[in-house]
């Protein structure tokens, strides 16, 4: 591992968490202006996650060390995961594990220690978060793994840095039938891994409909902000996989600092243009009733599988 390496990795996972949070507020600031609310400010998240780390951390009598380790590791596989994807450049320390399936399987990693978080708790509403957050990643995580897989049929590596590369070395690759069917799959993904509408509505909190706030009823204090910021993190992990896998122009191939400089202000206008379509999509749709979110996401894993059989044909 070389020194530069490393600092590209730090300075991914640093910029992340310093985004994340915002971005989550222009989407909310966005759909507010939309509504015709004024809405909160841009830096509200990061104000509510301070208040958080401020306040006194509470724990049921009835939890046990799930309860307890859940907020870490979900908090630091979304860090590992930010630093392994090829956000700032395709070359990184972590580049020789910046494999397609050790980032699904952290990615997973965290909705299973959340998932039994849950049920840890020993309440209604943690068991039954838990239950539709498994019921959506059984088919959202294998989606995701194809859909990237197909991507890697061109490039003959599973690496992401390598996608990346190969995608940067034959541009047309971007626009063919398997990038495109891919692209599609991994966007509908991206909206159920990150609960927004119409699979989970995050501005709501009612009973009947939540999925990831079912899950997380019994944190508060310290615990409750690292779980919010976890999900920031994952929102920007998706939606910059979205940017740069597919269009991966403006990252850097070198780890020169003005290079670099140049992939940070790329992948920020990439990854916030994604996240305001996403805002001004979620205006105007409503929120899936809950059976028919894995017909949804069944439709995902078939457009994936479509692009596989594509790449292999057009090989």
């Amino acid at each position: 591992m070389s020194v530069s390496g490393i600092a590209v990795a730090l300075l991914q996972v640093a910029l992340t968490i310093a985004v994340a949070p915002v971005l989550v507020g222009l989407m909310r600031k966005i759909r507010a202006r939309l509504e015709g609310r004024i809405g909160p400010p841009i830096s509200q998240p990061w104000r509510d996650l301070r208040k958080l780390l401020g306040k006194q951390r509470l724990v049921s009598a009835n939890t046990g060390w799930v309860f307890s380790l859940a907020p870490l590791v979900l908090i630091a596989s979304a860090a590992l995961v930010a630093a392994i994807v090829p956000f700032l450049s395709t070359r990184s320390a972590l580049d020789q594990v910046g494999d397609l399936f050790a980032v699904v399987y952290l990615l997973l990693l965290g909705t299973v220690f959340l998932s039994l978080a849950g049920l840890d708790a020993g309440t209604a509403f943690g068991g039954m978060g838990a239950s539709r957050a498994m019921t959506i990643t059984a088919i959202a995580e294998p989606t995701v793994l194809v859909a990237i897989f197909a991507l890697s049929v061109s490039s003959g590596s599973s690496n992401l840095g390598a996608i990346v590369s190969s995608t940067l070395a034959n541009p047309s690759t971007a626009a063919s039938p398997q990038s495109l069917l891919a692209f599609a799959a991994l966007a509908v993904v991206t909206i159920a891994e990150t609960g927004r509408l119409p699979v989970d509505n995050p501005s709501a909190h009612l009973e009947l409909t939540m999925i990831h706030e079912a899950m997380i009823l019994e944190y508060s204090g310290p615990d409750l902000a690292l779980l919010e910021l976890a999900a920031h993190l994952r929102l920007v992990v998706f939606l910059g996989l979205l940017a740069n896998l597919f269009v991966p122009w403006g990252i850097a191939t070198t780890v020169q600092p003005l290079h670099l400089l140049g992939a940070a202000a790329a992948v920020l206008v990439k990854i916030t243009v994604l996240a305001a379509i996403i805002a001004v999509v979620e205006v105007f749709i409503a929120k899936l009733r809950l059976f028919r979110v894995p017909e949804l996401l069944a439709a995902s894993f078939v457009l994936a599988f479509l692009a596989v059989t594509v790449s292999f044909f057009l090989a």
